[in-house]
């Protein structure tokens, strides 16, 4: 089975959406002989230094992203409660470049455009596109 790898993986870290600890992750990776795993939590990347440490020293090549929520508008819109005002976004980081841009993406989804989730709009996605790759959640 080593030539498929998971890249759309949540983890403990995605509230009320993902159960697996990044051990139980890790290790059960190993056991199905896989070489590579992504970690694509919600709207966040809190689990990302450990993950990527852990699957290094298991011999596993970490894939960083977050399923990011993009909404329809502007970021800094607040649409009435009900409304589909985002949808998913999985991002992968493809290089050093990218996990920077990530980071940031995620960082202003939560300092201002947190409305229920944390938000990124497509301007920002545009303005830190380099080194990302997107994918539909």
């Amino acid at each position: 089975m080593k030539d498929f790898v998971h890249l759309h993986v949540h983890s403990h870290y995605s509230l009320l959406d993902g159960l697996g600890k990044i051990d139980d992750l890790i290790e059960r990776t190993k056991e199905l002989d896989m070489t590579a795993l992504a970690l694509t939590d919600h709207g966040a990347m809190y689990g990302a230094v450990e993950f990527y440490q852990k699957a290094r020293s298991a011999g596993i090549k970490p894939i960083l992203g977050c399923e990011l929520y993009v909404s329809q508008g502007p970021m800094t819109e607040r649409p009435l409660k009900g409304e589909g005002n985002y949808y998913h976004l999985l991002v992968l980081a493809e290089n050093e470049t990218g996990y920077k841009n990530l980071l940031k993406l995620v960082t202003e989804a939560h300092l201002k455009g947190y409305y229920y989730r944390p938000r990124v709009d497509k301007p920002l996605l545009k303005k830190h596109a380099e080194g990302l790759i997107g994918s539909s959640g």
